[in-house]
């Protein structure tokens, strides 16, 4: 369950930035500390990288570095909420939440018809969810408390969510995004979901 890991030479040559430009961007919070891994090789201490992470992270620099002042990229891109609400259907017409997403989403908070940043994020991983085709209704649903406890015990809402699945019943998995988790191997993992990265996604598109 560990992420594929990039080394520092490799991302530079597929990227096409530098060495300076690499740092610089670490130093404005651009790209978080703890994806720049130390591991020993027989060469000696090289660095390594979780390679979709990073490569999803520079690609949206790049994007948006030349419209946006780095500073501000940094606000956009860490994992800190935003004071922002927006309906239900806000959220459809933006491709963030389906209606089914919504439906469940209601049912657990029948009062809810405009939502806060966190509670977005929650109704977007039912979508995600939902949409993934490998998650039952009733195990999307299961996944709106799991969120909301989990959310609250780690930083940041740096937590990765899984369902594990045995014989055909699933339960829900919160855990650190780089901690090793061994399951059962008769269970799979059914679901993946890395909250950081939904909020790092869904301010970039509520913000841009």
């Amino acid at each position: 369950m560990e992420d594929e890991l990039i080394s520092k030479k490799e991302l530079l040559d597929i990227t096409g930035i530098s060495y300076g430009q690499l740092y610089r961007w670490k130093r404005k919070k651009l790209i978080p500390e703890e994806w720049f891994i130390r591991k020993s090789t027989f060469t000696g201490q090289e660095t390594f990288f979780p390679r979709d992470k990073i490569l999803s992270r520079i690609e949206q620099i790049k994007q948006w570095k030349e419209d946006v002042p780095l500073d501000e990229l940094a606000k956009r891109l860490s994992p800190d909420g935003i004071d922002v609400e927006r309906t239900g259907e806000d959220l459809v017409r933006l491709g963030i939440a389906s209606p089914p997403a919504l439906r469940l989403y209601e049912e657990a908070h029948p009062r809810a018809r405009v939502l806060a940043f966190r509670e977005i994020v929650c109704a977007h991983l039912v979508h995600e969810a939902i949409a993934s085709g490998q998650v039952s209704l009733d195990e999307a649903r299961q996944l709106i408390p799991m969120f909301e406890h989990s959310v609250t015990m780690f930083r940041d809402m740096q937590v990765r969510l899984d369902l594990v699945r045995k014989l055909g019943v699933g339960i829900w998995l919160a855990r650190a995004p780089d901690a090793e988790v061994v399951i059962d191997p008769q269970a799979n993992v059914a679901f993946s979901a890395d909250v950081a990265s939904a909020v790092e996604q869904l301010k970039l598109k509520l913000m841009g």
